[in-house]
């Protein structure tokens, strides 16, 4: 569609801040994950990487689709979509690497004999 196209379908105001409103706060707990595993004390390892790499490229993402959203063209459907796609591959990335990242130190802890029960 043209850019200057009248016919061209916009989404609510409202309804892209309350998006903005959701992207914004799962991108803070991302980073505040990112920030808490960090300051772990427990050393890092090679194997970290596997976690880290998609964590922080989701995160990315995550970013890239809340500047998308902050401009004003995203009231444009197209741009809107395609921000909301771009976030939802950052989530999904992020929540591998968090996965990942919880199994690394269960298998790390297991091996070491401190799991209860162990």
């Amino acid at each position: 569609m043209d850019e200057n196209d009248p016919k061209e379908e916009l989404i609510e105001t409202i309804f892209r801040n309350g998006t903005i409103t959701v992207v914004g706060i799962l991108l803070a707990f991302s980073l505040g994950f990112v920030t808490h595993w960090a300051a772990n004390p427990m050393p890092w390892r090679f194997y970290d990487l596997f976690a880290v790499v998609p964590i922080l490229f989701g995160i990315a993402l995550q970013m890239r689709a809340l500047s998308m959203l902050l401009d004003m063209s995203s009231l444009r459907r197209p741009i809107y979509e395609r921000a909301n796609r771009i976030f939802m591959a950052g989530l999904i990335f992020t929540a591998c690497g968090v996965g990942l990242a919880i199994l690394l130190d269960v298998f790390e802890m297991s091996t070491r004999g401190a799991l209860p029960g162990a």
